[in-house]
């Protein structure tokens, strides 16, 4: 079930649950929501949040896609990105194929700068871009790697394989996602590096952390932590450590768990501190800036909505720090700032997330609830609200 125009979230749980036969109390007493938040969010009073959707979701034994409508056909069709999945999905396909007879790969050190090209670019919000290299790049990264049979070349892979998870995740396609996660973790293990290890269970992590499976998802970031612990001491092992914790602190408070997450956050700052910035270590941002906008997201996610915001609006990130972080911060700054009433603000800051990336914050999940919670909200915004909803779909 795919979203359909001028569609919200409510609308689809109403559907969902009608299908099953179930009354509002039946699915609030399942899923553990609130009855007056589950009436108001079917009605479209209030937005949906993460924790809601995710709740929902395992209450009616569906994937957390089919309640938030992604990934978004018609925005895909629009932007002619819908044709650039097809040929990832066929080039994750082919990796225990062998070397490919009819491919002649380039030397290691050419598909290395094109990976890290890749890397860059995606967090730069050039998803097109990736999106139409990327298939390509992996059939011959592929036939490359069987070649040589080189610990470098199946690292080489699973970077390519990484990018893959990257663009399939921001454009909504959680399947292809979770089987580009799988094929990271096959080259990665063929590559014998626990860094490598670690990161995949981190990303893999976040699959579950959007399927509102916290335990599992928290099971993995501990999995990566002590994966991690094998790698030589140093810079490299740190920055993956305190990524895993950042991670496991999104997870701890879309648990509720207040002591765990400030538990990850502390851990991750203090790691921080010694790391300075390492936003070019693996491109995971890593960092104190990186560090205090998930402090952001983790009191958004505990219901923390007014810290949340004043927290936010005192971060300054640093110039050049990646255009798909910005992004994302700015919608999770803009969702805290709605439910904590300051509509106004919160506009300004979808607004920030599309300027910094666009391509992403139109498939961006937390974008779309915050609009649909200001157009809920029935106050006066500018006449660059409604042109934004266009622009979303919404």
């Amino acid at each position: 079930m795919h979203a359909l125009p001028n569609d919200h979230t409510g609308a689809r749980i109403k559907r969902l649950r009608a299908e099953r036969h179930l009354t509002q109390r039946a699915l609030c007493d399942l899923s553990q929501i609130p009855y007056s938040t589950l009436t108001k969010t079917e009605q479209g009073i209030l937005p949906a949040s993460p924790y809601l959707i995710g709740a929902v979701a395992r209450a009616l034994r569906v994937d957390v896609a089919t309640v938030t409508g992604q990934p978004y056909l018609a925005e895909l069709r629009a932007d002619e990105l819908d044709v650039l999945i097809s040929p990832i999905r066929e080039s994750l396909d082919v990796y225990d194929l062998g070397a490919d007879p009819e491919v002649t790969p380039r030397p290691d050190a050419l598909l290395r700068d094109d990976a890290e090209q890749l890397l860059i670019a995606v967090r730069a919000g050039e998803i097109k871009q990736t999106a139409s290299q990327l298939p390509g790049l992996i059939v011959e990264a592929t036939t490359a790697a069987h070649a040589a049979g080189s610990t470098e070349g199946w690292l080489l892979l699973a970077s390519y394989y990484r990018t893959a998870y990257d663009v399939t995740s921001k454009l909504g396609y959680q399947d292809l996602a979770a089987i580009a996660l799988s094929r990271m973790e096959w080259a990665a293990e063929r590559g014998s590096d626990a860094v490598v290890g670690g990161m995949y269970r981190y990303m893999r992590a976040l699959t579950y952390l959007r399927a509102g499976q916290y335990r599992t998802g928290d099971r993995l970031m501990r999995m990566g932590l002590g994966i991690v612990e094998q790698a030589p001491a140093g810079r490299e092992r740190d920055v993956v450590t305190g990524q895993l914790h950042l991670g496991a602190a999104v997870l701890a408070g879309r648990a509720k768990d207040w002591a765990g997450a400030d538990s990850h956050l502390d851990e991750a700052d203090r790691i921080a501190e010694t790391t300075g910035d390492a936003s070019d270590v693996h491109w995971l941002s890593f960092g104190p800036t990186n560090v205090s906008v998930h402090r952001v997201s983790v009191l958004a996610e505990l219901d923390e909505y007014g810290r949340a915001a004043q927290i936010g609006r005192t971060v300054t990130m640093p110039k050049g720090w990646p255009a798909s972080r910005r992004s994302h911060h700015f919608a999770e700054l803009a969702r805290a700032q709605m439910w904590d009433g300051a509509l106004d603000d919160a506009f300004s800051n979808l607004l920030r997330a599309r300027k910094a990336a666009p391509q992403q914050a139109r498939y961006h999940q937390t974008v779309r609830e915050t609009y649909d919670g200001l157009e809920a909200a029935k106050r006066q915004l500018p006449d660059s609200f409604l042109s934004y909803g266009s622009w979303l779909g919404a």
